[in-house]
């Protein structure tokens, strides 16, 4: 598959890395006349054990009344699946509002119907030919007494791969919307561990090309792959906060039992942030000796030219002396004192190598 060639400021805008303030569009909810617009998927599971899917929007408020565990997920790029956010939900207007700017931040707010919750969800790009390239999206999460409601624009892959477990084996709602909670968060900190392994890889490469075939190229690639390491640091780092409360803090929408299926997920945050952590010290120590071995190649260099500028000095001082325009010069007259002075320079030439070498220094 042939790769869109991004420019540099276009992959900074996207991945927030290079610049102070990335460039952002905020997510405008449509609709397209003359077209109903796609429906949100959602699964419901009855206090009778009844499992429902694909409820119709305006079934939601009777579903809620009932009291079952509901799951709603809407994409925030449809107006009418948006607008159920505020009409049917009640969230909160500056929540509703924090899921349309794609660029939010990673947090927890406590309201008192529901927890919102924003996480990023993070996977290397592959519509760019730069193999360090990253996309991500943010995930807002709504916490109720009997429903979640997840937010995103566009696919997102924890969703997904949540929804289809669902669909598989819809009992598992029964647990709880928590629970669901708690699988679409393992999951997307779980995204982290394939990058992980692909940036173990990325090192290898770095440290064959570095230390065995000393690529000058790759000082450039170390640069890439350091950047790329921040990132997924910078990514993770609020996650760690966020899942914190959910382990620790007491509140009326996590039972007691849950919360230790959150602390799961925080062990998990706490591998993958070690794990960036190594690679940054491994690419700092790779760094560190490719700039080690370039001074000690100049330093060889310099030298070898600093022997071979010595080897020269009678050759240059002997010819220099018997250069001079003087009409009486020592062998000049003789017939062979070309000979003899080129044999003097060979000599003494000859000596300043012998002392270099037994002083190592040749």
């Amino acid at each position: 598959m042939t790769r869109k060639r991004l420019s540099r400021s276009q992959r900074a805008a996207r991945r927030g890395v290079g610049v102070e303030s990335p460039v952002t569009v905020r997510v405008v909810p449509t609709s397209v006349p003359g077209t109903p617009d796609p429906l949100p998927r959602t699964i419901y599971r009855s206090p009778e054990g009844t499992d429902v899917l694909a409820c119709h929007p305006r079934d939601i408020p009777s579903l809620l009344a009932q009291g079952g565990p509901l799951w709603v997920d809407i994409d925030s790029t449809v107006r009418s699946q948006h607008a159920l956010l505020e009409k049917v939900f009640r969230i909160h207007p500056l929540a509703v509002e924090d899921t349309l700017n794609p660029s939010s931040r990673v947090k927890l707010e406590e309201y008192p119907e529901f927890l919102y919750i924003v996480m990023r969800v993070v996977s290397l790009a592959h519509d760019t030919d730069d193999p360090y390239d990253l996309t991500s999206k943010d995930l807002h999460c709504f916490l109720g007494p009997s429903f979640l409601v997840t937010v995103h624009a566009g696919p997102v892959s924890p969703v997904d791969y949540v929804w289809d477990m669902l669909k598989r084996s819809p009992e598992l709602l029964a647990r709880g919307p928590e629970r669901t909670l708690h699988a679409i968060l393992d999951t997307t900190i779980d995204a982290y561990f394939p990058i992980l392994d692909q940036v173990d890889e990325f090192i290898d490469g770095l440290e064959e090309r570095v230390f065995v075939d000393f690529d000058e190229s790759s000082l450039r690639d170390v640069f890439h792959v350091k950047r790329l390491v921040l990132t997924l640091r910078r990514y993770l780092q609020p996650s760690r906060e966020v899942l914190n409360v959910l382990t620790n803090r007491p509140t009326s929408l996590v039972a007691p039992e849950v919360q230790i299926y959150f602390r799961d997920i925080y062990d998990h945050v706490l591998r993958i942030n070690d794990a960036l952590d190594t690679y940054r010290d491994l690419l700092s120590s790779t760094m560190d000796s490719y700039l080690t071995q370039v001074s000690n190649r100049l330093g060889a260099s310099t030298k070898r030219l600093s022997v071979v500028a010595t080897l020269s000095l009678p050759f240059v001082m002997v010819s220099g002396m018997w250069g001079m325009n003087f009409v009486h010069m020592p062998l000049s007259t003789w017939p062979h004192g070309f000979w003899w002075l080129l044999g003097i320079q060979v000599a003494l030439a000859g000596m300043l190598a012998l002392f270099l070498r037994r002083r190592a220094i040749a």
